[in-house]
């Protein structure tokens, strides 16, 4: 069989191409020999089951411990007394598929009876049977219910800190979150774990982190090693730039390039090029896979909203409830934080974002793109611009008041009238970043780039610091002009004659600025 990259499930190297998973979370090994407890946590879809999946086998097949992987990601009836045993059931299930003979736990049916010490004793007695270590990884912890977690956590402590007793070595809960947040869920007055922190023997709390660009490459290169087929080095280099080595995006875009069944260069002797991950992306987009559609869910999430609002603004947040959300966030892989800014985790999702949370609006614009394409094939900046004045006078005051991210809201309303234009043939490049104080869109239509800087009125600075920005993007991009537009939200004019045009030269470089 032919590998191919996945996108489904964990990776299997005899089917999949992939990057060891052991070398992004090196130390585990180490964690493990001096008998720690510990955290895994990162988002949905970047790895951590294949790693502890393949942690364990080779454990096991080394002789040296009883390693087993369970899911706890089943189990969500908020009820420890179905729950507990349904736990123990699973664990000897699993167990018989990845541990010899001699490693089996005993049966689950002589700890049933007190689901309150039913964990514990189940694993006392499974350590205490064999000749080496039993080692446990599970997997999806933090998908338990309030009341369950409660009791595997408490039951867990109880079993550790009885030792040198018999009880496993050492132990790793996955799962999305760090530890920190299982005590947002299930923390409360009348029953809690009676500490600061619902699991507070952990050693360590550990994160996977996204591929390199290495990686991305030599991941790539393991597809022109079986086939031949090259994968350009722009087109490589597009591939990280894109997804910042989220390996689910990673492999997304490779498979839909090369081994989906309606992959774009299907001809192994046709070389994958930068317009190709280009095409890549955008199928990405418009398809919506689980993965994409399942972070596009967390936005009605009010912590999420909190902190994806002001970055798509530009604005500073910042408090303890924000801080907060913030960790939240970044656990769901939503938000990364580089060079000391905090922002989108990467471009797909700063793309898919916005076009989301307009979706609606963009379907009911009714302009043509064909309207704005001027004789050189580029857009005509000023005629859409005239074009976005009559739209706003006309539906702004409707629009603002009823979309979900209010203070987002005139950002988000003229990204779905661009790319209601763009559609056509154009790519909207868009850089968010918090406490920047503004949004970047880099247009590319026809062959030409343009950029456009989209603030609030906040202060007098608006304007110079607006102009300063446009005219420094201008610039490197080889462009004489550039495209300022500020908002007056609070502005009390009647919203028929709001907007005006001036052109403003800045730095030598001609600044339209529209005013609305």
């Amino acid at each position: 069989m032919k590998k191919f990259f996945n996108i489904a499930g964990p990776c299997l190297p005899e089917e999949h191409y992939m990057i060891p998973p052991d070398r992004r979370l090196g130390q585990i090994r180490e964690l493990i020999d001096k008998k720690a407890y510990f955290i895994i946590h990162a988002p949905r879809q970047t790895g951590k089951t294949t790693l502890i999946r393949s942690l364990s086998r080779k454990l096991t097949a080394e002789g040296k411990y009883a390693a087993v992987t369970v899911s706890l990601e089943s189990f969500t009836r908020p009820s420890v007394k179905e729950m507990i045993p349904q736990i123990l059931k699973r664990m000897e299930e699993d167990s018989k598929i990845q541990l010899p003979e001699n490693c089996l736990p005993p049966s689950r049916d002589d700890f049933a009876a007190d689901p309150d010490i039913a964990l514990r004793s189940f694993l006392s007695t499974w350590a205490a049977g064999m000749d080496r270590p039993l080692v446990l990884l599970l997997d999806e912890a933090d998908a338990l219910p309030g009341e369950v977690l409660i009791s595997v956590l408490r039951q867990l402590r109880d079993g550790y800190t009885s030792r040198p007793a018999p009880f496993p070595q050492s132990l790793c809960l996955v799962g999305m979150r760090d530890v920190r947040d299982y005590r947002i869920k299930v923390r409360e007055d009348s029953n809690s774990l009676g500490t600061s922190s619902p699991f507070n023997i952990k050693d360590e709390s550990l994160t996977l982190r996204c591929f390199t660009a290495e990686e991305v490459s030599e991941l790539l290169e393991q597809h022109t090693e079986e086939t031949g087929q090259v994968f350009e080095k722009d087109a490589q280099a597009e591939i990280f730039h894109l997804t910042q080595g989220q390996p689910w995006l990673v492999n997304a875009l490779a498979n839909q390039l090369t081994t989906h069944y309606a992959a774009l260069v299907k001809d192994r002797t046709q070389p994958v090029t930068r317009d190709h991950v280009l095409q890549a992306k955008e199928i990405l987009i418009e398809r919506r896979d689980t993965h994409l559609d399942s972070l596009v869910d967390k936005l009605r999430d009010k912590r999420v909203k909190s902190v994806i609002e002001p970055i798509l603004i530009g604005e500073t947040a910042g408090g303890e409830v924000y801080d907060d959300a913030f960790s939240y966030t970044l656990d769901l892989g939503l938000v990364a934080v580089r060079d000391g800014k905090r922002q989108i985790a990467n471009p797909i999702y700063a793309e898919i974002i916005p076009r989301v949370l307009t979706y609606m609006l963009q379907t009911s614009i009714d302009e043509e793109p064909a309207w704005y394409v001027a004789e050189d094939g580029t857009l005509d900046m000023v005629k859409l611009i005239e074009a976005f004045i009559q739209f706003w006078r006309r539906h702004g005051e409707v629009l603002l008041k009823g979309m979900k991210f209010q203070e987002a809201a005139p950002h988000l309303v003229f990204m779905a009238f661009l790319q209601r234009i763009v559609n056509a043939g154009g790519v909207i490049e868009r850089e968010f970043a918090l406490g920047t104080m503004r949004a970047d869109l880099f247009l590319k239509y026809g062959g030409r780039e343009d950029v456009i800087e989209i603030k609030l009125q906040r202060t007098s600075y608006t304007l110079p610091d607006g102009l300063k920005q446009v005219s420094k993007y201008a610039k490197k991009l080889g462009r004489d002009t550039g495209y300022l537009l500020i908002f007056y939200t609070g502005s009390k004019l009647e919203w028929e004659k709001r907007g005006e045009v001036e052109e403003i030269e800045h730095d030598g470089v001609k600044v339209i600025v529209l005013r609305v």
